[in-house]
């Protein structure tokens, strides 16, 4: 029997940059599919976006709840409904609660703009410039109870240059991030990588994205 192909629901707060880059890689190589994307937000342009590709939306908005425990918990059953394999948030401006996140131990997979464990938390281009560091990036890890934390899939690197300021470093490392993301989800899904006592395992079979290394 041939195996089916793992599906993803990703949740969105806004545009859904990386939305787009994880659709247009699944259409392209058609190693995971897109079953649905969710938002807290009713006006998230993403949404309008997903539904112009013919995939399914769904809005669970946190203003409507009188905790965060209660809109994790609508969250976590419309997200069900869908039956996927792995939870992608895609800029979910969300911090989510450990019951959330039990849930859905082992198939909820986050994209940070840092090289974890380097400035977890807001405003990481900022704390990057500020710190000095040479090389800043983004990092894909499995999400854990612990904010902007656990096990590591795949990085992306950016060099900092002299002029660089937040925004400009973040545009560039955007570009990485539409490049890594995809590739993390399309290996996690289907086993080439895997966790074992919280390690990653296995082979993405790609280099590392590196600012400098031409597509």
């Amino acid at each position: 029997m041939q195996k089916s192909v793992p599906s993803i629901v990703v949740l969105i707060s806004g545009r859904g940059s990386n939305l787009s880059a994880i659709l247009a890689h699944s259409q392209t190589f058609g190693d995971y599919r897109v079953s649905a994307v969710l938002s807290n937000r009713p006006d998230a342009a993403g949404l309008d976006f997903a539904q112009m590709h013919g995939i399914p939306t769904a809005v669970v908005d946190h203003k409507q709840f009188s905790d965060r425990d209660a809109f994790d918990a609508a969250l976590a059953a419309q997200i069900d409904t869908f039956d996927a394999d792995l939870v992608v948030l895609a800029g979910f401006m969300r911090i989510l609660t450990p019951g959330f996140v039990s849930h859905f131990e082992g198939r909820l997979v986050n994209i940070h703009p840092s090289l974890l464990p380097a400035f977890p938390g807001l405003n990481t281009h900022q704390q990057a410039l500020d710190a000095g560091v040479r090389l800043h990036g983004a990092t894909v890890h499995l999400v854990t109870a612990q904010l902007d934390h656990g096990p590591i899939l795949d990085q992306a690197i950016v060099q900092v240059q002299p002029n660089d300021t937040a925004t400009s470093l973040a545009d560039r490392l955007l570009k990485l991030e539409h490049r890594m993301y995809p590739r993390a989800i399309a290996a996690f899904a289907n086993g080439r990588i895997r966790v074992e006592n919280g390690i990653v395992v296995g082979s993405l079979e790609a280099p590392l994205i590196f600012e400098m290394e031409k597509s």
